[in-house]
């Protein structure tokens, strides 16, 4: 008797979607970033069951669900030790973290930190949209100071953001890139060359939330190109001086090594259990 022999994955686009509607807000720039990853994904070839996409709370956190590769939906903030972890287990894997501003530069500041520094093999889609979306519009750590736009703080944002990308350059990131969710097939070829970096990517993704952050539908006509890319830290710092935060482009790209790289004693799992029996 013969066997059925299944068709060999196609690699479209639209094959790496799951068949969950997505529940984000219409206008949500979230759409453009799911079309962004199955396009890169696509573009590289890369087989679902090996890709694994990594996700805190938020509505950008949403997206594993809507894809057909390996998904993790955690808890809040919690994405990136998760990739991290992931990442230096199974080196075999495509890892990719998603998250929003809120999960990434609140609650998962200090994780985002040291990801940049250890410079794990994964890419993180940072999607901004300076506010928290999916509890009703609070200002986020990205929010601009002044903004009057929520009802939940009746006196303004009082607080400077924090600038995403100085962040990740303070902390030793080794890929740096910003880039808008308006633009999918630009933010596709993006996320592949954070795929192929040999450490880790860091990709913010300007998000508008047309619900509480309408004026950001205006972001088509603010963002423009104009990072050089250098792999010069004092180079890319001069530059973000002068940004105004809608600058797109790959900024930061140099050589560093990576975590699995470390010298050290290599370990497996049977060694590592030996040290904790207890002989009676």
């Amino acid at each position: 008797m013969n066997e059925a022999v299944a068709a060999p994955f196609a690699c479209r686009a639209k094959d790496y979607k799951s068949d969950l509607k997505p529940v984000w807000c219409p206008g949500c720039g979230d759409f453009g970033v799911l079309n962004a990853i199955t396009k890169a994904l696509s573009g590289l070839k890369l087989p679902p069951e090996q890709v694994a996409l990594i996700s805190g709370i938020g509505c950008s956190s949403r997206i594993p669900a809507y894809t057909r590769v390996y998904g993790f939906h955690g808890v809040h903030g919690r994405a990136l030790p998760v990739a991290t972890g992931l990442a230096v287990a199974r080196p075999d894997l495509t890892v990719l973290a998603a998250g929003g501003d809120g999960d990434g530069l609140s609650i998962g500041g200090n994780h985002f930190l040291h990801a940049c520094r250890r410079n794990t093999d994964l890419t993180y889609l940072f999607m901004d949209n300076a506010v928290y979306g999916m509890t009703k519009g609070q200002p986020s750590p990205t929010t601009e100071l002044g903004w009057e736009g929520s009802r939940l703080a009746p006196e303004g944002q009082l607080q400077e953001p924090l600038r995403p990308l100085d962040l990740a350059l303070a902390a030793g990131a080794s890929f740096i890139a910003r880039c808008f969710s308006g633009d999918p097939n630009g933010l596709a070829e993006m996320i592949a060359k954070g795929i192929e970096h040999p450490g880790f990517a860091f990709i913010q993704i300007l998000s508008p939330c047309p619900t509480y952050r309408p004026e950001q539908m205006q972001y088509k006509r603010q963002v423009h190109t104009g990072f050089e890319t250098t792999d010069k830290p004092r180079e890319a710092g001069l530059q973000l001086l002068d940004d105004d935060g809608f600058t797109t482009g790959l900024l930061l790209r140099r050589p560093v090594p990576l975590l699995a790289e470390a010298p050290g004693e290599s370990v497996d799992l049977d060694s590592i259990q030996q040290k904790f029996r207890v002989t009676p």
